[in-house]
This record gives C-alpha cells, structure tokens and sequence, in this order.
C-alpha cells in the first residue's frame, strides 16, 4: 500500500487518466472558459466598436498641383478619437525624378533621397495635411511613382482592450435604464412560458403517439418538422401567414366575423411577445417530445394492466404511474429548455427584430454592442444573462433536482 492507500498502479492509472482528459480540458478551456472571461474582462472596459483594434496612424500619400505648385501631401490621422499615439515617424524614399524646392518643413528632414518626418505624439482625432513643395523632371511620371511608392509610418499606442484602465460605467448605464427591468421582465416570460410550453405540448404530443397505429412514422416526422426545418425558413413562414394585409390568417379571422380589421400580430403590444413565445413552443415541442416519448415506452406495461384491472381511469393512470417515471426526464428537460430558450436571439430577431415589447436581453446585447457601438456595455449585458443562469442553475440543482431524484 502507498501513501493515503493507494498502490503505484493506482497512481499511474490516475497520471493516464489525467493525461488522457488533458486533450478535452483544454479544448474545453478554449472553447468555452477563455471566451467567458474575455467577456468579462470586456465587460469592465470603456470599449467602443472603434476600439477592437488599437489606435494606428494613417498615412496617405499623393502628387498634387503642377508647375510651380507641385507638392507632394501627406495625409496623417489617428485612427482613434480619444487615444494618443507617440513616437509617430513617417518615413519616404523619394523618387529620382522628384528633387524637394528648399529645405523641407518641420518637423521633416532629408538625408540623401530619404525623407524623415517626426511627429512625436500625435492626439486622438488628429488629422492633418503635409505640403511639401518639390520639382519634377516628369510630373506625370512623378505622380506614378508617389502612387506607387510605400511610405512608412510608424508609432506606438496602448489599447484599451490591454491596458488598466477599468470602469463600472457599462453596468451603471445598464442598470440605471427602466428599460432594463422591463426587457427582464420579457426575457423571463418568454424563457418561462415559452419552456413550460414546449414541455406541455411535448408531452401531449408523446401520449398521442405512445400507442401502435397505421402511419405512426409518418405522424411522428411531420412532429419533427418544426425542429429539424431552417430557423429563417419557418420564421418567415410565419410572417407571411400572419400578415396584417396579405397574410392567410387574417384573411380568415376577417371572413369568419371573428375580427372587423386586420391584426397586426408581430406588431402589437402585448400581443407580439405572445406570438414570439407561441413560435418558440412550436417550434421546439419535438425535442421534448421524443425524449419523453422515449422514457414512456420504457416503463413497464404491467403496471397499466394492474391499474386497468383495477378500474384506474386514464387521468389516474397518468398522473399516479406516468408522470412519476417522467418527472426526471422532465427536470432534464427544463433545465436545458430553460438554459436554451433564454439564451435564444435568431427567433425573436427574426421575427420581430426585438420590437413591439418583445426586445429581450440577448437581442440587447446585439443592439448595445452593434448598433449602439458600445461592445464593453454589450459584454456587460452578456455577463448579467450568465449570472442570472448561474442563479437559476444553482436554485434548480439546489431543490428541484434533489425532490426529484437527480
């Protein structure tokens, strides 16, 4: 016996194992741990859109005028707005047909056919022209060399992405907003109802479906329709059938007298949030449904031939031998529907583009990080959705999953 009882084999056996997992503990760290803290280390920054590449000065160059005025211009700006670069020089080989009219301008000096420009520090948002007048054997042979010449410019800049600077400025502006309760508050009906649905109608769809019948398989791909079909496809499909002026589905609320107008369905507060969380039960139910179709034809018949004669009837049956064999299952089930549906973004957006109060949190990570620029206010959204899952993993795990077995 070794140390703490354990032999030398078990000890080697325990260095392979370790040094087969290696291989997916770091695929896993890749994948999915250094992302998270990027997010979360983004989250914490003063970051624009702008700012995912560090500041670089830009430099172009062109032949301008002729005769007495040509000049060879030099276009310098700084790429960032906010943030200095220093130690910025430009440095040009001069073309042998070009001769410089005079000594060149500060902050520029010639050695030989070399032109050296140093600019020291340049501040964000600096944009400025260099005028060098010059003369030319052959101007337009000149100007073709200075299109095709490369001049250097070099500088050095600290990225906002890299440096220390860190601020709390991305989770005040979120949690100072009203709007941010109120997409909360959308997100978590959606996840809700929308989970609970899938899992209802899953479950309805499997005890259809439970019993031997003629074109059972048939039956059971036209259920798998709705998940196996493309997101786009089906989310479009659904516009046009819900179209307040050419959709089929007004068309025949109107004919039926059920409405005197057309319903805009995706375009209406509260009633676009409904129909978004009506898309996603639908469209999700068949997960559900074959993995609870595939627990129930696992349990046991004998115990429905005891209950039938016993006189159970069919609601007893279900609720005192079904429901419990499939409670774990079901617990599954939530929790990855749950996890799935509140990280959901392609349905809502392309649906409703998160209009009508049906904007939920990740739809306010893209519109905070695209369309409002600011990706360090984005990650810092993203961040608040993974440590509301983080709470309701841990609450989950915590009750629901000990009552139930798990």
């Amino acid at each position: 016996m070794g140390v703490n009882g354990t032999t030398p084999l078990a000890r080697r056996e325990a260095r392979l194992a370790w040094g087969l997992l290696a291989p997916t503990l770091i695929s896993v760290a890749l994948v999915v741990i250094l992302p998270l803290l990027a997010i979360f280390w983004i989250s914490f920054k003063p970051v624009g859109l702008a700012d995912l590449r560090p500041p670089a000065p830009i430099l172009r160059e062109a032949v301008r005028g002729s005769g007495d005025k040509l000049r060879i211009e030099y276009r310098l700006r700084n790429s960032s707005q906010d943030r200095p670069i220093a130690d910025v020089v430009l440095t040009d080989m001069l073309p042998p047909m070009v001769d410089l009219k005079g000594d060149p301008p500060k902050p520029c000096t010639l050695s030989g056919r070399t032109l050296t420009c140093d600019f020291g520090t340049i501040e964000g948002g600096y944009n400025e022209r260099l005028r060098i007048p010059i003369t030319a054997s052959d101007e337009d042979a000149a100007e073709e060399a200075a299109e095709g010449s490369d001049p250097v410019v070099t500088g050095t800049a600290s990225s906002v992405l890299t440096d220390a600077t860190f601020t709390l400025e991305n989770f005040k502006r979120i949690f100072e907003g009203a709007e941010f309760w109120t997409v909360l508050g959308v997100t978590v009906f959606y996840t809700v109802f929308g989970t609970l649905g899938a899992l209802i109608v899953g479950l309805f769809a499997a005890m259809l479906l439970n019993k031997s019948f003629k074109g059972q398989g048939i039956l059971r791909g036209l259920y798998l329709f709705p998940y196996v079909a493309p997101v786009i496809a089906v989310a479009f499909s659904w516009l046009i059938l819900f179209d307040p002026f050419s959709g089929s589905a007004n068309a025949l609320l109107v004919q039926m007298g059920v409405t005197n107008q057309a319903i805009n369905f995706f375009g209406d507060r509260p009633l676009a949030l409904v129909m978004v969380t009506t898309f996603e039960i639908w469209r999700y139910f068949p997960l559900s449904f074959l993995f609870i179709l595939a627990r129930m034809q696992s349990i046991d018949t004998e115990m429905y031939e005891a209950a039938d004669m016993d006189g159970a009837s069919p609601f007893q049956k279900f609720w005192y031998l079904s429901l419990p064999q499939l409670l774990g299952i079901l617990s599954v089930l939530f929790l990855l529907r749950f996890i799935w549906t509140f990280n959901k973004f392609d349905d809502i957006f392309l649906l409703t583009g998160g209009n009508a109060g049906t904007r939920t949190l990740t739809v306010n990570v893209y519109e905070q990080a695209f369309a409002v620029s600011n990706i360090g206010a984005g990650a810092a959204v993203a961040v608040v959705i993974f440590c509301c899952l983080l709470v309701f993993s841990f609450f989950f795990f915590r009750f629901i999953s000990q009552e139930e077995g798990l």
